[in-house]
């Protein structure tokens, strides 16, 4: 019966008319910046943290979980209307959904991808109310060491799943470690890694680093792409899906739930993952696999449905265990840690507004994304036909504007100059810098539960790695790495990304 009043709880909280307009704005947000190519959510979501200082922390916190998952949804009408993923996780979509447009069934297409991502986001916000106490049970039974062990574990399985060389992966998380550890020593007051810079005596702000790697280096990214957009002319057609439809797409819908439910709880990019390994499972159960690529319904449904499954659960282990799966969960973290809030499992005992408020905005917000999608498709085309090069000079100056109002300081406007160049030079050179911020969130934390065990075992670092349960997980990291680094499971990697 706990469920029930933990999720009555949350609705109570959820309900409320402010964390209502939150939510449907970081819902609206979202489906904007998943719409518009060039804008992601992981940019938009940095943008935005200045602007939720001066909420409370739920509400702050629903409406930038809004705009990560309501980024999924948006994603699929680009895909669909104009061949263009506006998401990395709509990319699979594009294949079956953008032929579907030219036969004249985008509101098919579309239609299902709401429903689909509905039904998902559903049954993932359920499993996330099912796993998180037991989960947050778990955790509290951790020490300083077994938390240490994890986050490595956790840094190893995002190297495993990272886009590009596994080698590269570690080069950014082992950057991100580096940079976190800038500033002034908390316990014996020596600064460290400053080269003398006043203004770094204080460590390096998370929102300038992740509005800069992310926000500026995406806009020099788009600036320099050429702008392609095949806008489907013509009728959208009817949005609901016809009975036959909808009895094809069902069974696909379900499995990429499943298996976007599981794989988005894992470190790495789980919701990106997902839409490929559905696609290529339906094609596999298919009896017809020709008509995958032709315009399958089976390719939207299970695709959308796993990216979604997969954004919801990524909450998991942010909030049960305080560690972010992704680049987007480790921004949700820099904003609890702002707000004074410490990630882990006693947000759960600590605040269980926040906790089970989050969950329940879940389920509302995916509701909310079913009527913003359908009835504004019209609009979104409309927004489709406008340049890039019309859009950045503004995101810009919104970027500029936010990152100096939470200091009012010009030097954190400068900081972010800089590390949007260094963005821009990562992607140039292929290295990812989603793993530098997993790298960069986790620093503190890995320093501080290592301190914290050491001093617990007198200094000695092998009892601190013999705790068998943190043993475990250290092997389980090792064996990751070496898989990871081998020669040929690197090549095979390389070869399903390029297809």
């Amino acid at each position: 019966m706990d469920i029930f009043s933990n999720l009555s709880l949350g609705f109570t909280v959820a309900l409320s008319m402010q964390n209502l307009m939150l939510c449907f704005i970081g819902c609206l947000v979202g489906t904007l910046i998943g719409v518009l190519p060039g804008v992601g959510p992981i940019a938009t979501i940095a943008m935005l943290l200045p602007l939720t200082f001066k909420v409370d922390p739920t509400g702050a916190l629903i409406m930038l979980a809004g705009i990560y998952y309501g980024a999924q949804y948006g994603g699929s009408t680009t895909a669909i209307l104009i061949n263009i993923p506006g998401e990395a996780t709509s990319v699979v979509t594009a294949l079956d959904g953008h032929a579907m447009a030219k036969k004249g069934r985008a509101g098919v297409a579309l239609g299902i991808a709401a429903i689909g991502s509905f039904i998902a986001g559903t049954i993932a916000t359920l499993a996330i109310a099912l796993l998180g106490k037991p989960l947050t049970g778990l955790a509290l039974l951790f020490g300083p060491a077994e938390y240490f062990a994890l986050m490595i574990l956790g840094l190893a399985l995002a190297v495993a799943l990272a886009r590009g060389p596994a080698l590269k992966a570690i080069i950014m998380i082992v950057l991100g470690v580096l940079l976190s550890t800038v500033g002034t020593d908390l316990d014996t007051g020596e600064e460290r890694l400053t080269l003398g810079l006043v203004g770094l005596s204080d460590g390096i702000d998370f929102a300038t680093i992740a509005m800069g790697i992310f926000g500026l280096a995406e806009i020099l990214k788009n600036i320099e792409a050429p702008e392609a957009r095949d806008v489907v002319k013509g009728s959208i057609g009817r949005l609901l899906p016809s009975w036959l439809d909808f009895r094809r797409a069902l069974k696909p819908v379900l499995r990429g739930t499943l298996l976007g439910s599981g794989l988005g709880i894992l470190p790495g990019n789980g919701a990106v993952i997902a839409p490929f390994a559905s696609y290529t499972l339906e094609k596999k159960l298919s009896k017809n696999p020709s008509e995958f690529g032709n315009g399958a319904i089976e390719g939207v449904a299970g695709p959308e449905s796993a990216n979604n499954a997969a954004a919801q659960t990524a909450f998991i282990p942010l909030l049960t265990l305080g560690i972010p799966p992704n680049a987007v969960m480790a921004l949700m973290i820099g904003a609890m840690t702002i707000h004074g809030i410490i990630p882990g499992p006693l947000v759960m005992t600590k605040s269980p507004d926040l906790f089970w408020g989050m969950i329940a905005s879940m389920w509302i917000g995916n509701l909310m994304l079913v009527v913003i999608n359908l009835p504004l498709i019209g609009i979104w085309v409309r927004l489709l036909k406008v340049p890039y090069r019309l859009m950045y000079p503004a995101i810009l100056l919104f970027c500029a504007i936010g990152i100096y109002s939470i200091n009012n300081n010009p030097g954190d406007v400068y900081v972010t100059a800089f590390f949007g160049l260094l963005g821009y030079l990562f992607y140039k050179l292929g290295f990812e810098p989603a793993p530098m911020l997993l790298g960069f969130v986790l620093g503190k934390l890995l320093e501080q539960k290592l301190r914290q065990a050491l001093t617990l075992a007198d200094g000695d670092m092998l009892a601190v790695i013999g705790r068998p349960t943190a043993a475990v997980f250290l092997v389980a990291a090792l064996i990751v790495i070496a898989v990871s680094l081998s020669p040929t499971i690197t090549r095979k990697r390389d070869e399903v990304l390029a297809e």
